[in-house]
């Protein structure tokens, strides 16, 4: 997948849009304004992501959805996009510009194609009131989803990174990422139980998009046959490395084969010389010029 996606990079990489969360978070601010208009006017209903009204013309939905706002604006939702802009900028970095491009991207386009498929469900249950239930339901497809699985892919990514909960306690990402994805996966699950297939489309939607970003990050390459094979033939015969001295080491965190077994250890072909990394840092490093 990586070879694609480099592939891809070299190709279109010139087109990324760089600082991308500070648009994201300017695109919310319009989407605040629109949202003091009077009630009777409700611009934002004209934005939502309705395949009913795309497929009788209004294409523009295809686009406009973007500047519903998570929830309405307050004090809360100041701090929300502050941290948002944090964990966005510090994705773009780790990632590179182009990669964290193709994350919001696809999330975008994926929450497009479910929300087609949840009016298609509704059509096939209900064709008579399909575009109902969709002009009722289809507020949930917003950037919200999204911006979830910005930071659940933060927390993957900076597992062991210490944030204050409420400006007090300190809490490790990942804690909070498990929970979030716990909910998550729960607001999917009841969606699709009391048949509010908008909200499980939205979810569904994401949860695959953040699924494609774990497969890129190399993680799951230890379960593979070969590389079960090939620790289990290391473990066997890692009594032959002399006392005191490692076969890898991770130029980041200094991780060996003695603190984990498990860990897998790759040379970086970017890196301006042998540096050698743990499967926590080989996407995620400064490359070494």
């Amino acid at each position: 997948m990586n070879k694609f996606i480099n592939d891809l990079e070299r190709k279109l990489g010139k087109y990324a849009i760089p600082n991308l969360t500070m648009y994201i978070v300017g695109l919310y601010v319009v989407g605040y304004v629109l949202q003091l208009a009077p009630s009777k006017i409700n611009l934002t209903y004209f934005l939502t992501l309705n395949p009913a009204l795309i497929l009788t013309g209004q294409v523009w939905r295809l686009i406009s959805w973007i500047l519903i706002p998570p929830s309405s604006f307050s004090i809360l939702i100041i701090i929300t996009l502050v941290f948002y802009y944090f964990i966005g900028s510090t994705m773009e970095r780790t990632l590179g510009t182009f990669r964290y491009n193709l994350f919001i991207f696809t999330g975008m386009i994926l929450m497009i194609i479910g929300a087609f498929l949840a009016y298609a469900v509704y059509h096939l249950i209900d064709p008579t009131n399909a575009a109902v239930y969709m002009a009722y339901l289809s507020p949930v497809f917003s950037t919200y989803y999204l911006q979830q699985m910005v930071f659940l892919a933060f927390a993957i990514t900076y597992p062991e990174m210490q944030v204050l909960l409420m400006f007090i306690i300190p809490v490790k990402v990942k804690w909070m990422g498990i929970i979030y994805g716990v909910i998550l996966v729960y607001e999917g699950v009841m969606g699709l139980i009391s048949q509010n297939y908008c909200t499980f489309f939205a979810i569904g939607s994401q949860l695959l998009n953040l699924l494609l970003f774990y497969i890129s990050t190399g993680k799951l390459t230890r379960y593979k046959p070969h590389e079960v094979k090939r620790r289990a033939s290391f473990q066997k015969n890692v009594h032959m490395t002399p006392p005191g001295v490692t076969r890898h080491k991770c130029a980041v965190c200094g991780r060996t084969e003695n603190d984990d077994p498990n860990l897998e250890f790759r040379f970086c072909s970017k890196c301006n010389g042998n540096y050698e990394y743990c499967q926590d840092h080989l996407f995620t490093h400064q490359h070494i010029q």
